[in-house]
């Protein structure tokens, strides 16, 4: 029997450490492999990204019947190769799963994930990216923070990886105000209540020349995505 939790957006819990899960450079870089197939369950295909998030959301949750896989987290760099990537996981597994959805946003893609998804008849979740489905579309919308620079947990822990890095920062930090000059604050939309992360967050911020905000989001339209998947199901 599948177990129903409260999908509100605020889920203030220090990060999970879930057994099994590949450390986050091995998110970043190769991704999370499918686990062998059982009849009767259905498939998710996630950015590397939402890893953590996703099997915290489904222990918490009771889904036994929830697989999965996910993409290196580092094809945000290149969002034009999303797209294919994404393809060849669902022509990969179609044949072994009934269900399929996609834990993707449009992430950079310029609309053309989504037309895929609906060529292929899987769902994926609204939005132009993670930080708006964790804060909430609607409310990310309303706000309008054109020069605000995100933070999720997992690019506060991925930072140089993701950005100081493949920049050119480490190297040549004269680059910042170059790449982050019309940019004013450094938003960290946190899922988890982990001090450390904060502090982390906050010398990013500082290495960016950004004032720095912290709001907790919890899991937002991510949690209520998965729920309305893994539970309207046939």
């Amino acid at each position: 029997m599948v177990r129903r939790v409260r999908t509100g957006r605020r889920t203030p819990r220090r990060i999970p450490k879930i057994a099994g899960l590949p450390d986050d450079q091995s998110l970043t870089e190769t991704g999370l492999p499918a686990p062998t197939h059982r009849p009767g369950r259905i498939l998710v295909i996630a950015c590397g990204a939402l890893a953590r998030e996703i099997l915290e959301i489904k222990s918490l949750s009771g889904w036994d019947h929830v697989d999965l896989t996910c993409l290196p987290a580092i094809l945000h760099n290149h969002p034009d190769l999303i797209t294919k990537a994404v393809e060849s996981a669902v022509s990969k597994h179609c044949a072994t799963y009934d269900q399929i959805f996609v834990a993707y946003a449009d992430c950079g893609t310029g609309g053309h994930l989504k037309t895929a998804c609906t060529r292929l008849g899987v769902q994926m979740i609204e939005g132009p990216h993670c930080y708006s489905f964790y804060d909430g579309n609607a409310a990310f919308v309303a706000r309008d923070e054109i020069t605000a620079f995100y933070l999720t947990d997992f690019l506060a822990r991925q930072f140089d990886a993701f950005i100081w890095t493949p920049l050119g920062l480490d190297r040549h930090p004269e680059l910042r105000e170059t790449y982050f000059g019309h940019y004013t604050r450094l938003v960290y939309l946190s899922q988890t209540s982990d001090p450390t992360l904060i502090a982390l967050a906050k010398t990013h911020a500082a290495k960016l020349n950004l004032k720095f905000e912290h709001r907790q989001t919890g899991y937002g339209d991510l949690q209520s995505t998965l729920t309305n998947w893994a539970t309207n199901t046939p």
